[in-house]
């Protein structure tokens, strides 16, 4: 069988931490993993299965995917025929604003979406367009700004809210301060009895709590966590041997491996791709 398999990331040129990603996928299936962006896309052909909020999703052409910020997903094609989907990722921060006027709230940090997937033409619309702006790198900076307000509004409008931080009950806590740890020491050797004694639980409890609650193990986190903050730093520009080494990779093809699982390219096409 062909393989009809590509993956293309355009950066916005007017909106900072603006990412478009093209993907027409046939044999990769992504692991399952989280991005610290919100993440919009629309299903444009045949069938986008995946995993995301502790069940499974089937997403036809037309439909509209939406990830909050660490929301544990996969996803791969389903049926017979190739998937072919667009997703814009954008940064917390450059959204809070948007959904803060979109629901006449002082904040709009902590905004969450109820609805993973949903079937709405306005907001796919809107996706579709910010998509084109960005891709063909057309319009001016406003009109790629108004284009993104109108995906929070609509967002919002469909029963977003932001969601007050609630007491964090005592196990949340402790693996809080585990998730803390990891952060902390993304570039140094990290060893499960390391953050297991961070978050003052024994390694196996740890181990449980933290699948239990996250969906993932604390390994798969780990290894989330360093390729995320690795493709930070290939987005500023720095060489892919150069991040393996600084985030704790064997060598450079064991990067490639992991960095490919989760963004479908290596770090070599994604920095192309995002200096362009």
């Amino acid at each position: 069988m062909r393989n009809a398999s590509r993956f293309e990331f355009i950066k916005s040129q007017h909106v900072p931490s603006l990412t478009v990603l093209h993907a027409a996928m046939e044999d990769f299936s992504y692991d399952r993993h989280a991005h610290e962006e919100y993440a919009f896309g629309v299903t444009l052909a045949g069938r986008q299965d995946f995993f995301s909020g502790g069940q499974f999703h089937k997403s036809p052409p037309g439909n509209v995917i939406v990830f909050n910020p660490e929301e544990v997903h996969d996803g791969q094609s389903g049926g017979e025929h190739t998937l072919d989907y667009l997703m814009l990722y954008v940064d917390p921060d450059q959204l809070a604003p948007l959904f803060a006027e979109a629901l006449g709230r002082p904040s709009g940090a902590g905004f969450r979406s109820p609805t993973t997937l949903m079937h709405d033409a306005k907001l796919r619309t809107s996706i579709l367009e910010l998509a084109r702006l960005v891709t063909h790198g057309i319009g001016s900076c406003i009109d790629q700004e108004n284009a993104l307000y109108r995906i929070a509004e609509r967002t919002a409008q469909l029963g977003g809210e932001v969601v007050d931080k609630p007491r964090a009950t005592r196990p949340e806590t402790l693996l809080e301060r585990a998730k803390a740890y990891i952060h902390a020491h993304l570039e140094q050797d990290i060893s499960l009895d390391a953050i297991s004694a961070a978050a003052h639980l024994s390694r196996y409890h740890f181990l449980r709590l933290f699948r239990q609650h996250y969906g993932i193990t604390p390994h798969q986190y780990v290894i989330n966590c360093r390729i995320n903050a690795a493709r930070a730093a290939l987005a500023e520009g720095a060489f892919p041997s150069d991040v393996a080494l600084r985030y704790g990779f064997s060598d450079s093809s064991h990067f490639n491996r992991r960095f490919k699982r989760i963004y479908a390219v290596t770090p070599s096409q994604y920095r192309r791709d995002i200096a362009r």
